[in-house]
């Protein structure tokens, strides 16, 4: 028996509280300085601190399985579904759509049961034209007999290394009842624990051919935003996960090829969410520092249209310095306008040059209170 679920007693998972119960309770009291201080900052800095971790949330778990999204793409799409101004001004093919219809679903949604036609209807959202990548696979259904063995596997042809084997897609059905009655069973786990379990037993389950480790996040999201009490994620755990990809499929590995005790997993991720949750941080700083930005500005005259994209751009992190050509390439603009543009806003204490001059002149956000 090389696998988890090969062993008697699966799925009545054991761990040591005196490993888990102290990290559970440091995970929770970051949990809630955080949520406390969201609470204060208003509804639409929520919202706009919300809208910058679903898209994050959305890309990084995407990068996790090795796609690459476009993050702007993402960010309008998300931004159109809850009614905020950055929505519809890019056009999003239909499985980033679906992608985020499933976070959006999870998070905003969490109280709804989980139930076998919802994680069906994910499914099918996430591969909208019936293949992955190139190849067909069986969408909105639990995974087929005819699918095969379900593996994770590495290495060249004639050396692969089985990382994982799946349950056979015989127990799927029987497996996903027992796993769903369980999600909306009430017991004493603590929610985050819940969360923690559920991504485990979910993505060694394996129930769909495709998109797997994406919706066992999606799930862990649900459970993690049920206990934090509300609809809005202001921690990425899929991000903090994606900079910890090695780490996050070498735990996997190890504990699904152990038995029912599952500690490892456990500490690994709440060690995890918590270091999540701390990086949210810097989010809500950037969020408020936008807001006065814009509260500043609103004090004189307004920018224009322009201005303000550029402004944001930098706002969201904008990479190098800003140089005349650049805002000229940006907001389609010739040379001179953006020039005076740059000009009235170093005239207003918003940009700063940066040291260096002709060609190599170039321009930042003011720091804060200078």
């Amino acid at each position: 028996m090389r696998f988890i679920h090969e062993k008697q007693g699966w799925p009545a998972f054991v761990w040591d509280d005196t490993e888990v119960l102290g990290r559970l309770v440091d995970t929770r009291h970051r949990q809630g300085l955080l949520l406390g201080r969201m609470a204060g900052i208003g509804f639409d800095l929520r919202e706009e601190a919300a809208l910058h971790v679903l898209t994050s949330d959305v890309v990084a778990s995407a990068a996790i399985e090795g796609e690459r999204l476009d993050g702007d793409v993402v960010r309008s799409s998300i931004a159109r579904r809850l009614g905020l101004p950055q929505g519809g001004v890019r056009r999003v093919p239909r499985d980033v759509e679906g992608f985020v219809e499933v976070m959006l679903d999870a998070t905003r949604n969490a109280s709804a049961p989980v139930t076998a036609a919802r994680l069906h209807g994910w499914h099918a959202a996430l591969f909208p034209v019936g293949h992955s990548g190139t190849r067909p696979i069986a969408v909105g259904c639990w995974r087929p007999v005819e699918a095969g063995a379900m593996q994770v596997v590495s290495g060249p042809m004639g050396r692969e290394r089985v990382h994982f084997e799946a349950p056979p897609a015989e127990r799927v059905p029987a497996e996903m009842d027992h796993f769903l009655d369980w999600c909306d069973t009430p017991g004493p786990i603590d929610p985050v624990l819940r969360a923690a379990v559920a991504h485990f037993w979910f993505v060694t389950i394996h129930p769909f051919e495709d998109g797997n480790g994406r919706l066992a996040r999606a799930i862990a999201d649900l459970l993690l935003a049920r206990a934090d009490g509300c609809p809005e994620r202001f921690y990425s755990m899929s991000t903090q996960i994606e900079a910890e990809r090695r780490d996050y499929y070498r735990i996997l590995e190890r504990v699904q090829r152990g038995d029912l005790d599952i500690t490892a997993w456990l500490v690994w991720f709440l060690g995890c969410l918590s270091r999540a949750i701390d990086g949210a941080g810097t989010l809500v700083d950037g969020v408020l520092r936008k807001a006065d930005v814009w509260r500043s500005l609103a004090a004189g005259a307004p920018v224009n249209e322009r201005q303000r994209s550029v402004i944001n751009r930098l706002l969201d992190g904008f990479e190098g310095g800003l140089s005349t050509a650049k805002y000229s390439r940006m907001e389609k603009c010739s040379p001179d306008t953006a020039l005076r543009d740059i000009q009235d806003l170093m005239a207003r204490g918003i940009l700063v040059r940066n040291p260096g001059a002709g060609r190599s002149t170039s321009y930042r956000l003011a720091e804060p209170g200078a």
